[in-house]
Order: structure tokens, then sequence, then C-alpha cells
């Protein structure tokens, strides 16, 4: 595995200049008869990032970006919500910027089909677009759980109506109530954060809904990140973990979670469903790892099972973490690749990605983490630094400060 540069490091952290980031991907193309055409396929932190440094570094390629929603409203920051410290407004973002300030084509709609063959896509507004390379980043969808109603029991995981639903109900919660949350076995799209919500919600309970009680069932066998932080808040909260809880169905009427530990009947439940790769990736035969996530080759993200398509994001199947911060990055890898390809050339031999993250630990106190991954020649995978590895070693109100700092520099660098 390459050692790490001080400037590769701060790259992958997003934290390096635009000037800096474009001396280390040139993406240069040369001159041709037919520009380049590249369609990127979901407006998040993965897609939005990858259309936009594509024009950023080459005016010589066309770029159009496919998202159905106008508005994207940030997974990350999205628990605080729930307890009032932001809104949603605050957590929302339009693609304006990424069309007037780069030239990015962007084409609010459903893609129905992608016809691998010849290179096209059909949007549900009947468009066929023609396509060099594709890149998608549409994020997760949630796989079935038997009797769940998400509009009479939330998941909040996709933020926006979700996020309000479940304040809504969390503020109409009687004192003494009960707080169910389900959280799915590993891997799952993070954040917004499972035990951090737990954590949000019980500090908002305790002064806003006296004797209330908060239960966490994971499917999980234990705490799977940050395992003494969100312990030590656990035991101050009062909260009740129940590992090896897999939930087996829901009674979406009556409140209660099924699970393989037993029935929890809630005041509020909280359902965040297991997780798979969004359905344009299942239904395109790219869910090739496990036949839930795309396989890809990390120096370019290209697809394993269909050339001149690209996945980054929650949907790859690398082993890297689901998260914005790290699609960020993710899609920068992707952006140079297409680039070099376009102009004849190979992609970078030796990038790297960070995994960043803060997680609210209160309304005044946050937590972080952050790890590094570098391309392993010999395995020909995306392989954890393990020096590159940190995380607080306890939360604090500094933390809490620099949160949002950190979403700030990455709100702007995906779009703005």
């Amino acid at each position: 595995m390459s050692s790490l540069n001080r400037r590769q490091f701060l790259q992958s952290l997003g934290l390096a200049s635009a000037a800096t980031a474009a001396i280390a991907f040139p993406g240069i193309i040369t001159a041709a008869t037919t520009r380049p055409h590249v369609v990127v396929i979901g407006g998040g932190f993965a897609g939005a990032t990858a259309a936009k440094y594509l024009r950023y570094w080459s005016s010589a390629v066309d770029v159009t970006l496919v998202e159905p929603n106008a508005t994207y409203y940030s997974p990350i920051l999205s628990n605080l919500v729930l307890n009032n410290q932001r809104n949603l407004g605050q957590i929302s973002f339009n693609y304006n910027t990424l069309a007037s300030k780069y030239g990015i084509k962007v084409v609010n709609d459903w893609v129905d089909a992608i016809n691998a063959p010849n290179q096209t896509i059909n949007l549900r507004g009947g468009t066929t677009l023609a396509y060099d390379r594709l890149i998608i980043a549409p994020g997760i969808q949630f796989m079935d759980v038997p009797g769940l109603d998400s509009n009479k029991v939330p998941h909040a995981w996709k933020a926006g109506a979700q996020t309000t639903l479940l304040q809504q109900q969390l503020a109409a919660m009687p004192a003494g109530g009960t707080f169910v949350m389900t959280i799915p076995a590993a891997p799952y799209r993070c954040p917004p954060g499972p035990y951090e919500r737990a954590c949000v919600v019980a500090d908002w309970l305790r002064t806003n809904k006296p004797g209330s009680k908060v239960v966490v069932l994971d499917a999980n066998a234990s705490i799977i990140v940050e395992p003494a932080i969100f312990g030590a808040a656990f035991t101050e909260y009062g909260v009740q973990y129940v590992p090896n809880a897999a939930l087996q169905g829901v009674d979406s009427d009556a409140k209660i979670a099924h699970s393989s530990a037993g029935d929890f009947k809630a005041d509020v439940l909280n359902v965040i469903p297991p997780q798979s790769a969004g359905s344009i990736v299942l239904q395109s035969g790219l869910a090739n790892v496990g036949g839930r996530w795309a396989g890809v080759n990390p120096l370019s993200y290209e697809s394993t099972a269909v050339p001149n398509i690209h996945i980054i994001g929650d949907s790859q199947g690398t082993g890297q973490p689901k998260a914005g911060h790290i699609a960020n990055a993710e899609a920068k890898v992707c952006a140079d690749a297409i680039l070099r390809l376009l102009s004849g050339g190979q992609p970078y031999a030796a990038p790297v990605t960070n995994s960043a993250c803060y997680s609210p630990i209160s309304a005044t106190t946050a937590s972080w983490l952050t790890a590094v991954y570098a391309y392993d020649q010999a395995s020909g995978a995306m392989k954890l630094v393990p020096e590159s590895f940190g995380a607080a070693a306890a939360p604090s109100a500094k933390y809490y400060s620099r949160m949002f700092d950190w979403t700030t520099n990455l709100f702007n660098d995906t779009f703005a």
C-alpha cells in the first residue's frame, strides 16, 4: 500500500484548495470533433460533486445531471431537525450554481432505463440521453419490511418530509412515552447516524418530555461505531440498548416492532429498514456484490459488470463507508479518472479517499472520527490506512462548533 503525503491527505479530506486539487487532478482533454458527454444520475453528495468537478477540471466535456428533485435535503445534520437545532431550510440545496457557474445541464426527471449497448438512458418524461460515460449515484433504496407503512412509522433516513414527520411525532409524544428505533444490520447509509439519533432524541426528551424512554433495537451484535462514546451516552440518558435484535416485521397502526429479541411497543416508532443500492443499479444488472451493491474498479469506479458505467456513493460495493463525505471524495476520483480515460489515458494509480464525520451527542456537544482509505495494488481494493484512523476521546462543545465548519466546507465543495 502506498504511503500518503501531506497533499494527498488534505485532498482526501476535501480540504485542499480548488487550485491544488486541479493540479493533482489535471483531466486535460485534447480537442475533438465531437465533445464527449458525461451523464450523471443522482444529485446528492456523490453525483453533484462528480458533475461539478468534471466541468471544473475540463471545459471540453459536456455534463448533464439528471435528478428528479429540484431540492436536495442533506442527511448530514438532519438529526438536528428532530431537536430543533436546525430546520430543513438550513440543510436544503438546489442545483442553480452548478448550472450557472459550471455550465452543467440539469434535468429534473426520473431515469426509467439504461440501454448499455447503445449507451443511452431513457427518462420518464420521454427524453433519451446518449452518453460517452455514465455516472450513477442514486443513493440507497429500502428493502421490504413486512407491515411497514412509512407514512405512519417514519424512517427519516432520507431527509425531507420524513424528517418533518418524525419531528412532529416526537413533539406530540406524551411525557413518559416510549420512543423505539430500529437499526439494520450493516452496511447501511450513514449519516444520519442511528446512534447519534438515539442520543439526540434522548437528550431532547429528557428536557421536553420528562420520564420518557428510548429503546434501540440493533440488528448488529454491538454498537459498530464509536462504541465507548455512544455506550457512555446511552448509559447517561438511560437508553435501553438491545443488540442482536433483527427486525422481523412491524404493526404500523399499533406502533409495535416485532424483532428477534421480542416485541416492542412504542408511542413513536422509528424504523430504519435494511438498504441496498438504488433501484436503477439493481434493475440494470449492476448489483453484482451480494445482489445488493455495485462492484466497481476503485481506480475509476467503473462497473465490473458493464463498461462505461461508473457507480459512486452509497451504491458502490468497495467496502468503503456509505456516507456523504467519502462520497464527495469518491466523486473526485471518478471524475478525474473519466477525464483521463476520455483523453486516452489511464486512471490515477494510487487514489485515496477519506471518511470523516461529526456526530452530535446532545444539543451542545459532538464527537468525531476520521479514516483514510488508499488503493492497494496487490488486492485491487481500497483499504483502511491504519495510522490515519482518529476519533474524539470524548464529546465536547468545541467539536459541536467544529461540526458546522466541517459541514459548511462539505456543502460548499459539493453545491457551490
